[in-house]
């Protein structure tokens, strides 16, 4: 069998087993809303199923449970479910991620092999130190530090693999508010801040070209928190909440906001670690 074929066969597979799960139904009682028969249901959704369904046969199961024919077989990524706000949960345990920080972790994973591109709330976390992220979740309602720090890592080592692709972008005034102590960092000590210098010097060279920052002035525009996970879907962050969209419009839209951040960049990816090395040579002409 072609491999485009087989690849067709399976999304549809995965996307048909996706309706009869989110319809709260059995098999049997999916076939008979649907008014097509309990065996045809069971041949489409057999790992071992090499025919395509009849047109009338998807067509049926695109009317009764309110999906696109293009989303079904795999044509497009809006689906029954094209946005949905995912709210930030604490776990109990300290030291177990949250739903939303696992879903997200696994959206990553997911993605390997399309390009991630991400807009961060302060700076991007695979790049803080533990003692940063201490100090920005000391008193957050949500997510603990010890949370944080694992997404963090789990974050970093994603980047580490060789077929990751990230873009990231975010303004200059944010990285150098960050080393001047303004904002939500006033108070952080300078040791502190000179230790997340140095580290995002030595990570942003060390996993260049993979990923790949962006810095643009703040003053000229504006970026809202945001991943987008290749084209499949993009979560904004709204604080202490995430809007997940999977329209392929939305995320096309999204994309494209992103890349015209890019475009007007003042800080290439290549020149960031000398870029924030000269910020942390001033902080350290002040301890």
């Amino acid at each position: 069998m072609p491999a485009d074929r087989r690849t067709l066969l399976s999304t549809f597979r995965e996307r048909l087993d996706e309706v009869v799960d989110n319809s709260g139904k059995n098999r049997s009682q999916f076939a008979i809303d649907t008014h097509i028969d309990r065996s045809t249901l069971t041949q489409l959704l057999s790992p071992s199923n090499r025919r395509l369904p009849r047109l009338e046969t998807i067509t049926q199961i695109a009317e009764v449970h309110q999906v696109s024919l293009d989303w079904l077989m795999g044509l497009s990524n809006a689906g029954p479910m094209q946005a949905e706000v995912m709210p930030e949960v604490t776990t109990v345990s300290h030291t177990t991620l949250a739903e939303n920080e696992e879903r997200l972790l696994d959206w990553f994973r997911e993605a390997t092999g399309y390009k991630v591109r991400y807009v961060p709330t302060t700076l991007p976390d695979l790049l803080k130190t533990s003692a940063v992220i201490d100090w920005e979740q000391r008193a957050h309602a949500t997510s603990t530090p010890e949370q944080k720090i694992e997404v963090a890592a789990a974050r970093l080592e994603w980047t580490r693999d060789l077929s990751t692709n990230m873009e990231v972008c975010s303004s200059t005034q944010s990285v150098e508010s960050f080393a001047r102590g303004e904002g939500v960092w006033a108070g952080l000590p300078i040791a502190d801040r000179l230790a997340q210098l140095d580290q995002m010097v030595e990570l942003t060279a060390e996993l260049y070209p993979s990923l790949r920052w962006f810095l643009f002035d703040g003053l000229q525009r504006y970026a809202a928190p945001v991943t987008v996970f290749g084209p499949v879907r993009a979560a904004l962050y709204l604080g202490q909440m995430y809007l997940v969209l999977s329209s392929a419009e939305h995320v096309r839209e999204l994309t494209r906001h992103f890349d015209d951040h890019i475009r007007a960049a003042t800080v290439q990816p290549p020149d960031i670690p000398g870029y924030i090395d000269v910020l942390r040579s001033e902080l350290a002409k002040r301890r």
